[in-house]
């Protein structure tokens, strides 16, 4: 990973970004997929510009986008890398007007994010991270500020980051187990970032997700470890591109 390769895709993100800004200002044309997930003229236009972005990059790497065609099992197998992309992260929340939605952009080299970009354009909030670079967060123009998290200590109150659209029996049977201090609700792929950035001790999922939402903020949270990387459940390239449950941040 090169600090390049990283800046190019932060201001890929970026431009993204500013497509989906662009296509809200407009009537939002809605279609639903085959699973009732939503999407809108904005995931398509991001979906174009991270193209782009990736093809310019240099990173000569196949491309799986949540907007794009997914290519069978049978060709992913055999991939060493590959760009994993959700071109809008928290549809739900962009509809609705929330500002919790993301631009997310990673690298997989076997099954693991060694690249991530997570952008969120109505805040202008970036997150990169890349393996041996660390995870890094940038407020507009301002500099980049370096994020470190820990595991919580053993027995300590702890604040969770949890999904504002999906809340389940299972997260909550869970959240009895636990002490918990405070509860932290959000959209898209911020929660990781969270944790990365120590907001948040961890986030709990009880319910699938598709790999696109997850890689890249779950890169910036494995670089984020003070001695090395933290350690994840998420395996990526699966045969579905999907997990079903998991607990960041308990290492």
């Amino acid at each position: 990973m090169t600090w390049s390769l990283v800046d190019r895709l932060a201001d890929t993100a970026r431009q993204a970004g500013r497509a989906i800004l662009e296509a809200g200002h407009r009537e939002l044309d809605v279609a639903h997929k085959a699973d009732e997930s939503p999407v809108t003229q904005a995931d398509r236009a991001s979906h174009q510009v991270i193209i782009a972005g990736l093809f310019a990059s240099g990173e000569d790497a196949p491309i799986v986008s949540e907007e794009g065609t997914i290519p069978a099992y049978e060709i992913r197998r055999h991939w060493t890398r590959f760009w994993l992309v959700d071109p809008l992260d928290g549809t739900k929340e962009f509809l609705a007007g929330s500002g919790e939605y993301t631009v997310n952009i990673a690298l997989i080299e076997g099954v693991e994010p060694i690249l991530g970009i997570v952008y969120a354009p109505a805040t202008d909030l970036m997150y990169v991270a890349g393996r041996n670079l660390g995870s890094w967060k940038q407020q507009g123009t301002a500099a980049r500020e370096r994020l470190y998290s820990s595991p919580p200590p053993p027995q300590a109150a702890l604040v969770i980051a949890e999904s504002r659209s999906h809340p389940s029996p299972q997260l909550e049977a869970y959240l009895r187990t636990i002490p918990v201090k405070a509860r932290l609700r959000a959209g898209s792929s911020l929660k990781f970032c969270w944790v990365a950035e120590g907001k948040a001790d961890l986030y709990p999922r009880f319910g699938p997700t598709m790999e696109w939402d997850t890689a890249a903020g779950d890169c910036v949270y494995r670089q984020s470890g003070r001695d090395g990387e933290r350690r994840s459940p998420l395996r990526y390239n699966t045969p579905l591109l999907r997990h079903e449950r998991f607990v960041i941040g308990a290492d």
